[in-house]
């Protein structure tokens, strides 16, 4: 099993989310940076794979030079080893990254270092596209998996398989694909782990192998991005101990919780 995980370098907003002057993007000017956390179960998917069936889980990101930080990161949760596609990642739209991570894959069909699956978080904390998935997998002519909380990796005689799970509308949704596949993993069934000293200090010395893009990018075609208000929040006292509790059963029955 050979995977590779995508991530991306994104603000580490704590707090309220502000736009740009021109609504293109965060305003990052008083943020630090991280990697989305999508992303980050992610990679604690691939690591756990490597640790169950062997193999190989290396890390991908496109963007600049300062994303570095977060390949290093991944690497310090026992990721082996890293690819940056430097570019800047304002210039690329979803249809240039999912064609900047193809090409990777392509490079290494036939080798030893042939992708199997592809991880990628659901959507990017940033800018909220949910497309990088779908079109990497259109490009490759893999199945593809969204929104993907848990999955496991069967493996036969035949040929492996990917189980996954997923919350549809009416509950959880069961998926069964065959590999090479492409998976975007949702934050909440898999807890990413945190790096040892060990880890870290590994990491800083691995190697990191730079590529870049055979292409010019299109870009995202992207008007702007937009805020939805805050939504107020409300509190309603019942009531004091037993007497509180007729009102409680009301407020449980309005919200379908349980029924008369």
């Amino acid at each position: 099993m050979n995977t590779l995980v995508c991530i991306k370098r994104v603000p580490a907003a704590s707090s309220a989310v502000t736009l740009t002057d021109d609504a293109m993007g965060v305003d990052t000017r008083h943020v630090g940076y991280t990697t989305s956390p999508h992303e980050e179960c992610a990679v604690e998917a691939a690591v756990q794979l490597v640790e169950t069936h062997g193999g190989t889980a290396a890390v991908l990101t496109v963007g600049p030079e300062d994303a570095l930080e977060q390949l290093r990161d991944a690497l310090a949760m026992g990721v082996r080893s890293a690819v940056h596609v430097v570019a800047d990642s304002d210039a690329f739209g979803p249809a240039d990254v999912a064609r900047a991570v193809a090409d990777v894959v392509g490079a290494r069909a036939g080798s030893d270092d042939a992708v199997d699956l592809v991880l990628l978080g659901n959507d990017a904390a940033d800018t909220g596209d949910f497309q990088v998935g779908i079109r990497l997998a259109y490009r490759l002519g893999w199945p593809v998996v969204t929104g993907v909380r848990s999955f496991q990796v069967i493996e036969s005689a035949e040929g492996g398989r990917v189980a996954a799970l997923g919350d549809g509308p009416d509950g959880v949704e069961h998926f069964d694909v065959p590999l090479p596949a492409v998976l975007t993993v949702k934050e909440g069934g898999i807890t990413p782990r945190y790096p040892s000293l060990p880890g870290r200090i590994k990491a800083k010395k691995a190697p990191v192998e730079n590529v870049t893009p055979g292409f010019e990018p299109a870009g995202s075609g992207r008007v702007r991005l937009h805020l939805p208000p805050e939504q107020p929040s409300q509190v309603q006292i019942l009531g004091e101990g037993a007497d509180a509790a007729p009102a409680l059963v009301d407020v449980l029955e309005q919200i379908g919780v349980v029924g008369r």
